[in-house]
């Protein structure tokens, strides 16, 4: 997660830092590293102990949290406002009411479908990963890594993300409409990588799941409710990246929902407020980097390692998509028909 991000809602502690991140090195179809270094880039998480000290805060300011708890539905009351779930828990089910609800179950949330608001993805605007935690590989422990290429990650990348001197979260992420392809899944991509670039290594747990990479619903509010985070399809569309997002979202959606009780008014109308704040931060660039995205996504393998080429001439590099092509652009002005994509997107 990036640092300035991070501080904006707390600070780092040792007890969720597996690792601090000074730089990264994105490698080309070829093999060609592009060394970036970065002091205080950002912060590799211990994920489990992050999300439970959040849940510390929470319970601490006064929320009640229940764990292993699905929600199976939802309540409306006779204005077709959405006041509150159904959701079981040992065995039996249970009503909460709430003035407001805000969805942050993930994917395609089912709470925001029960309440009207269409969260379906197409499946070019979704990524499939998978992940392993692996030891006993030699990486840069304080570099975030970073593989191109239409063989080893198609329409995606492979990162190698350091948590130790020899530990690291090894993943990689591939196109929705690629998976499943030639028989091939993202675990598949993964495992491929794994036994070439590190064959005597060891896996300690493994994940799987789905990031969306495109642009942020365009309905992020009904009546009594709110969708954040990756149920708002609030993840980066290119890095697909969601925590600081989700962070974020969550923070104007709290926002709106302080209005909307204030005012005694939680009509879409009023919970809006979440969607005007969100849009003129962050989801104002949304588009052009969804169309970021859909231009490089057309770049060939052999573009990319010319991309490579130039930026190792280049000083002073950071980690910053926009800001590596407008690089290479003034390097390599030949490009520029290639990247035309770019150009009338109006980011190059």
């Amino acid at each position: 997660m990036g640092a300035p991000a991070l501080h904006e809602f707390i600070q780092p502690d040792p007890a969720w830092v597996s690792r601090e991140i000074h730089g990264a090195r994105i490698f080309s179809p070829n093999g060609t590293p592009v060394k970036i270094d970065q002091p205080n880039a950002g912060y590799v998480l211990e994920r489990k102990v992050f999300d439970r000290v959040l849940s510390e805060m929470a319970a601490g300011a006064g929320a009640d949290i229940i764990v292993k708890a699905p929600v199976v539905g939802i309540t409306k009351d006779k204005n077709s406002f959405v006041n509150g779930v159904n959701f079981r828990y040992n065995r039996r089910e249970y009503t909460s009411s709430a003035k407001i609800v805000i969805a942050a179950d993930g994917v395609e949330s089912q709470v925001g479908r029960w309440a009207g608001i269409d969260t379906t993805h197409d499946l070019r605007d979704v990524d499939v990963c998978a992940q392993y935690l692996m030891s006993g590989i030699e990486i840069e422990p304080d570099l975030c890594d970073f593989y191109l290429g239409r063989e080893i990650a198609p329409r995606g990348y492979i990162w190698v993300f350091p948590k130790g001197d020899d530990l690291a979260n090894v993943g990689v992420g591939i196109g929705g409409t690629i998976s499943g392809k030639g028989g091939k899944l993202a675990i598949d991509y993964l495992n491929e990588f794994v036994k070439k670039r590190f064959p005597n290594g060891k896996i300690l747990a493994q994940v799987a799941g789905c990031v969306p990479v495109g642009d942020s619903l365009p309905d992020l509010v009904a009546d009594g409710i709110m969708l954040i985070g990756d149920a708002a399809h609030h993840s980066d569309p290119i890095s697909g990246g969601g925590i600081a997002n989700a962070m974020f979202s969550g923070m104007f959606a709290a926002e709106a929902a302080i209005e909307g009780i204030r005012v005694g008014d939680v009509s879409a109308e009023i919970l809006r407020m979440y969607q005007v704040l969100w849009d003129k931060d962050i989801g104002k660039n949304f588009k052009h980097i969804c169309q970021i995205r859909d231009s490089v996504l057309k770049f060939s393998d052999e573009l990319f390692d010319r991309c490579a080429a130039v930026l190792n001439k280049t000083p002073n590099k950071t980690i910053d998509m926009v800001t590596i092509f407008k690089t290479v652009l003034r390097h390599q002005p030949r490009l520029l028909l290639e990247l035309r994509h770019l150009v009338l997107a109006g980011w190059v």
